[in-house]
């Protein structure tokens, strides 16, 4: 019976760290986006021609609700290179979109390929002040969009083929049937944990990323062994993105003592 609530447990509670995505989605600009989200951030990846700034914002539709005072935006430009101004806040339509004062969106790739370029940004789920807040469920979100007409931040023109507007729908990407397979099952213990922690299955594991409860990475480890130190952290909770060696990731969370 113990064995039976154990396994019953550890399923529950990796349904809980369970990912979420929109998949690609084909915009009429001929960029693509996509929206992942896991227990702790956001991840955008976001295509378009490397000749034009690619732009979007979370929230609003038609002409007039898109970019209304006060709506939350991304956005690259050949500025962003410099400033790292990512993240913006849209002053009405017509008018220019204003950065952040603090900028929650993080690069953490930027390449071009056959002309196109690729962006992929992670951000916490809540962000910062009027930042649209994402949620690890499954749900529909509208999105409007833009591009060009170069690197740097300018009026994208009228026609549609540099604008329009979009519904993101988020689906899981983890089911039931996978956590409860006993042999893939990848997770942490003890857990609450003083000094170390071990992992069953670790030999599946290629590293582990470590996050702080407001979603900052903390340090990523290589799991040598079944067993890591996690002495150095403080107390308090902490989230494990678990990179498996077949290129798939799973999500723990550690209460530190």
């Amino acid at each position: 019976m113990k064995k039976v609530l154990l396994t019953l447990s550890i399923a529950l509670a990796n349904l809980a760290w369970a990912q979420f995505t929109t998949g690609t989605v084909t915009l009429s600009t001929g960029m693509t986006v996509k929206l992942d989200t896991s227990s702790t951030l956001a991840t955008l990846t976001l295509t378009g021609p490397d000749t034009s700034f690619l732009g979007v914002g979370f929230g609003g539709t038609g002409t007039s609700g898109g970019m209304g005072n006060g709506v939350d935006g991304f956005i690259y430009n050949s500025a962003s290179t410099t400033n790292t101004n990512l993240d913006y806040t849209f002053a009405g339509v017509g008018n220019t979109p204003n950065p952040d004062a603090v900028q929650d969106w993080t690069i953490t790739s930027n390449t071009v390929a056959s002309s196109t370029r690729t962006i992929v940004a992670t951000r916490s789920l809540s962000g910062g002040t009027g930042d649209t807040a994402f949620t690890n469920t499954a749900g529909s979100m509208n999105i409007f969009f833009a591009k060009g007409p170069s690197t740097t931040l300018a009026y994208h023109g009228s026609g549609t083929g540099n604008r329009g507007y979009a519904v993101l729908t988020k689906a899981a990407t983890l089911g039931v049937t996978d956590v409860l397979t006993e042999n893939k099952k990848v997770y942490l213990y003890p857990n609450p944990a003083k000094e170390t922690i071990g992992f069953k299955n670790a030999d599946k594991i290629k590293s582990v990323d470590i996050y702080d409860a407001n979603g900052r990475k903390v340090k990523t480890v290589k799991v040598e062994g079944e067993k890591i130190s996690v002495s150095d952290l403080k107390s308090g909770n902490y989230y494990f993105e678990i990179n498996l060696k077949d290129g798939s990731t799973t999500y723990q969370k550690l209460i530190k003592e």
